[in-house]
């Protein structure tokens, strides 16, 4: 690593003044020969150097590096493109805000030069250039100092400082914590910008209350309706829709032009017919329609429902799942993968990765380069091409068959999944749906025909089975040993069995606890419900 500095000025020979200039550089070592027109040749080394623009005068080149965290950070920065170069002017300060520079390639060379004078004859001078190496990287600070917190006291316009008092340095006695000391609260966080960032300021703009406002004047209030025409049902509604719009069947023949679409159509009512409920993504493993028509298409011959335990789908115009009891198949599952360290694998080793996160964020010490943008290759129609007869290649919008059915070995595509009952293609698991609740209750609004509690051991049922699949994909973790509540010390004859049994009890109701699943805060929704789409 190569820090260039702005070297002293020479002390002598001030009035001396060197003619000589810079002429070829050549990659292999050549006899040193004398060089007509007062040039030189200049072997060039292939090393590659990487320069820092310190924003002070060096003094210490040992204290500089302090200040960048040594040699190791320096290199662990360079070795992250995206990483910015933090600078603390005082490494010793915990409360010391860094500075930030940026990584810029650049060209350039580090040159040597020495100056041989005679102490005999002054004017003989011979000046020997090196070139040390290529500097392909460059770190620059470019931006302001933000606001330092500094440790102190202020009273009685006097300063005091606090790093005493509220930095460990050394093992402690509990008096240490029991003193006394000023209130000291540093900030959570400084700004993420360090460059100045242009302002334009406007006054402010004066409104006429007496005159009414006109609602088509403002702008994103509210998104424009989608017309789509779907129809929105909800649990508690009293009747269900037995038609579907009249504009819902006009957007649908304005885009209904060929063959394929009207097949799918078709299709589609055959399978409403057959199953009167369905999920989108079943639909769309069914049939090969692009979404944006299969959104046009399904409000046709289906209502969409918005809670109960038939949420997110579709159902046939006409049919109400509330009164009878062969539409208990069809309620949703709403199933969620479960991760713990405790049940042999964590988030970050989770087969199904999230497709975003909340701790997914850009720090202040991180730059974002936006990257080359890969070259895009159109298909052209048959008929564009030159000369061309080939066909086009057919597009598919299918989806696969895990998008919507479980079965025993497999894991789900996501993290959350929208399963229909019927579509939990495991032995078991039908065997608890098959289950008869109670003739005389109702339709609940959470468990729908199922007796009380199904979803939750449905869930229970499932997360075991992709438990035991990743474990036997993975090598086990370390078992940790169990924690046993401390007996007493003294215990009744008579009653010695019984704390035994129950103490026992209790370190079993804790590993309970501890063996229930509980669902990742990385996780997020990958499946998506259509209904902001009909909004």
């Amino acid at each position: 690593m190569n820090i260039p500095t702005k070297s002293s000025s020479m002390s002598e020979n001030k009035e001396l003044k060197l003619d000589f200039i810079l002429k070829e550089l050549t990659l292999s070592p050549q006899a040193e020969e004398a060089v007509p027109g007062s040039s030189s040749s200049v072997e060039l080394q292939d090393q590659r150097l990487v320069c820092v623009e310190y924003p002070a005068v060096v003094s210490s080149v040992d204290r500089m590096l302090e200040t960048l965290g040594g040699e190791r950070a320096v290199s662990k920065t360079f070795a992250h493109p995206n990483r910015r170069l933090e600078l603390r002017f005082r490494p010793q300060d915990p409360f010391c805000h860094s500075l930030c520079g940026n990584r810029y390639p650049s060209s350039n060379l580090v040159l040597r030069v020495r100056r041989r004078v005679r102490k005999k004859d002054p004017k003989d001078v011979e000046i020997h250039m090196d070139i040390l190496g290529v500097i392909a990287t460059t770190y620059k600070f470019q931006g302001m100092a933000d606001f330092q917190c500094l440790a102190v006291n202020s009273e009685g316009g006097k300063d005091t400082s606090l790093y005493d008092k509220i930095i460990l340095r050394k093992p402690e006695n509990q008096d240490f914590f029991e003193k006394p000391i000023p209130l000291f609260i540093p900030p959570a966080s400084f700004s993420r910008l360090d460059t100045p960032v242009d302002y334009y300021f406007r006054p402010d703009v004066n409104q006429n209350i007496a005159q009414p406002m006109n609602k088509s004047n403002f702008i994103g209030l509210n998104r424009a309706r989608r017309p789509h025409n779907a129809i929105f049902f909800s649990f508690n509604d009293p009747t269900v829709p037995g038609e579907c719009l009249e504009a819902a069947k006009l957007n649908w023949k304005r885009v209904c032009v060929k063959e394929s679409d009207k097949q799918a159509e078709e299709h589609l009512r055959q399978m409403f017919e057959s199953r009167p409920i369905w999920s989108r993504n079943a639909v769309k493993a069914n049939i090969n329609i692009h979404p944006d028509k299969l959104k046009l298409l399904l409000p046709v011959f289906a209502y969409y429902m918005v809670t109960g335990p038939w949420r997110s789908l579709w159902v046939r115009l006409g049919y109400d799942p509330r009164k009878t009891k062969e539409s208990k198949k069809y309620q949703l599952l709403d199933f969620r993968i479960r991760c713990s360290t405790k049940h042999g694998y964590s988030l970050s080793d989770m087969p199904v990765k999230a497709k975003r996160s909340a701790l997914n964020y850009n720090l202040s010490i991180t730059m974002n380069k936006a990257g080359p943008q890969a070259a895009s290759v159109m298909e052209l129609p048959a008929h564009e091409g030159p000369g061309s007869t080939r066909d086009p290649i057919p597009i598919s919008y299918q989806l696969k068959e895990s998008s919507y059915i479980f079965k025993e070995g497999m894991l789900p595509p996501h993290r959350q999944m929208f399963y229909q009952l019927c579509d939990l293609d495991v032995e078991s698991i039908k065997k608890v749906i098959a289950q008869i609740a109670d003739e005389d209750l109702p339709c609940d609004e959470r468990d729908g025909w199922c007796v009380l509690g199904t979803t939750d051991k449905l869930r229970d049922m499932i997360s075991a089975m992709i438990k035991k699949l990743i474990r036997a994909s993975k090598p086990p973790m370390p078992e940790l040993p169990k924690r046993r509540r401390r007996k007493g010390l003294a215990i009744s004859p008579g009653r010695g069995s019984d704390s035994e049994e129950e103490n026992d009890n209790k370190d079993d109701e804790d590993e309970d606890e501890d063996d229930e699943f509980l669902p990742s805060e990385g996780s997020e929704n990958e499946m998506e419900t259509e209904i902001l789409d009909y909004m």
